[in-house]
């Protein structure tokens, strides 16, 4: 399954145009995509009324921005690179 998460991964970074043609809300993100839920966004990664998901795949954490309203659109996504990110585990 993480070839596939990759390849989808892929496939939005490199057809951003194609995808203001295509509905990718969501609902279509949460069934198809397995995740985790973010309390919040990572910082500088979006403004306004947004929520994140997570996924992980090749060693790099890829996190999706949907927007709180209306069909929940997809907003934007950055992949984080091994080097980039380190793991807080909580209380």
């Amino acid at each position: 399954m993480k070839p596939c998460l990759s390849l989808f991964a892929a496939c939005l970074l490199a057809a951003p145009a194609a995808l203001a043609d295509t509905p990718f809300d969501y609902a279509v993100f949460e069934a198809a995509v397995p995740h985790l839920d973010l309390d919040t966004c990572p910082a500088g990664l979006a403004e306004g009324a947004v929520f994140c998901r997570v996924t992980l795949g090749h060693d790099s954490l890829h996190v999706f921005v949907f927007a709180e309203d209306g069909d929940q659109p997809f907003m934007a996504m950055r992949t984080y690179y091994e080097d980039e990110f380190t793991l807080t585990i909580g209380e």
